[in-house]
Order: C-alpha cells, then structure tokens, then sequence
C-alpha cells in the first residue's frame, strides 16, 4: 500500500508527515478494509512518517488487534522499505528523533540501524542496490510464517518490488498480491485480483515522475 506523498514542490522537506488530505485519506482507507484489518497475520511498515501515520490511521484496528493478541505482534518497522531517491521528502529521520514523536510512542524502532536513512550502501539510491533491496523484502515476506501480511511503502519502491517499474499506484491504495513459486531466487510477486482492494486516494507523481516532469 502507498502512503500520500507531499506535493513534489516541497521535496526539500526532510520526512514530512502527512497531509490533512492525506490523514483523511487514511481515515477513507480504515472503513474501506474492515474485512483486512480482521484477518492479517502481520502488519509491516516503512520508517518515515508519512507511512508510520498512514499505518497507525488507517490499520489502527489491525494494529491493535495484533498487539492485543496472546503473544502480541507488534507492528514491524522496516528500514528496507523505504522509498527510493535521497531527495529530502524521500529520506527518514534518525531512530532518537522517531522515538520522540509522540504520535509513535509505543512503536519499537530497535531493528532501524544507525544509517538507514543514509541513503549510502544498502540503503543506496542506484538502479542495483534498489533492486536488490526489494528482492530482499520479498524473500523476507515469503520465509515468513504468516500468510496474510499488510505492507505500507511508497509508490517508487512499491514498483520495485512488483517489478511493474511504470505502474501507478494511488495514494491510499491497496492491491493483494501472491508469490509465483515456492523458491525462485526473485520472488517474484503476480497480482491476485486486476480490481483494487481499496483505494481511498488519487493517482498523483512519485518523486522520481515529478523529477522527470520537473526536467522536462
């Protein structure tokens, strides 16, 4: 699933959160997935702000029925999932700043290393690592034990990991996807259904199209 973006005129904006229209997207997502927010087995999301407050609105009651549960799964924070370029808008806050959010308390950021918002090594920006990074998150959803798991990423990584690189998701979009094999080295995802599970935003330009249309 995508979190909304801000408008690609304020890129030099380091993590912003979300928008107003964007919370109230969230808020469009939750009432369109109470079905999902029922059944998941996991609920994982990217470190920046934008995705954290899309998962914490819009999967509250997933959230907090995992969380509740005996034993308890909390939410999952992903450093790997975050979204491609090293733009400011792009690039997440250090862990000591996340922990201080109070919209965050209770959220563990253990597993964020120190440079993952670096944008440098396995967190780098060019076309291989990329690739990498998202074959990487695919393997990792596929060892894992559970069998239904929400995702909350961006719209440029989210191409990545669906390798449909021209594909536009919407802001507050949810599509459901399966693996094609048991073990092939890629992972490689097949979408279950054409229609949209739930979809409470509109098709607007990642960072990387808004640079482009920015250049043309």
């Amino acid at each position: 699933m995508r979190a909304r973006l801000i408008n690609f005129k304020n890129w030099d904006i380091l993590d912003p959160p979300l928008t107003p229209l964007g919370r109230h997207q969230s808020e469009e997502l939750l009432s369109q997935t109470a079905d999902l927010q029922q059944s998941a087995d996991l609920l994982v999301s990217s470190p920046l702000k934008r995705t954290l407050q899309t998962t914490i609105i819009g999967y509250r009651t997933l959230k907090a029925r995992l969380e509740n549960q005996n034993p308890p799964k909390p939410l999952a924070v992903m450093s790997r999932l975050q979204e491609v370029n090293a733009f400011p808008c792009d690039t997440g806050c250090s862990r000591r700043e996340l922990e201080q959010v109070e919209e965050f308390r209770g959220i563990n950021f253990e597993a964020l290393e120190d440079d993952w918002n670096s944008k440098q090594g396995e967190f780098g920006t060019d076309p291989k690592t990329v690739a990498q990074r998202a074959r990487w998150v695919r393997q990792w959803l596929r060892n894992r034990p559970e069998q239904n798991i929400v995702v909350v990423s961006h719209g440029d990584f989210l191409r990545e990991i669906i390798k449909s690189f021209y594909e536009p998701w919407a802001n507050a979009q949810l599509r459901q996807f399966i693996f094609a094999h048991a073990d092939d080295d890629e992972a490689e995802l097949i979408e279950f259904s054409a229609a949209s599970q739930a979809c409470a935003g509109e098709m607007e330009p990642t960072s990387s199209a808004s640079e482009m249309l920015t250049k043309a």
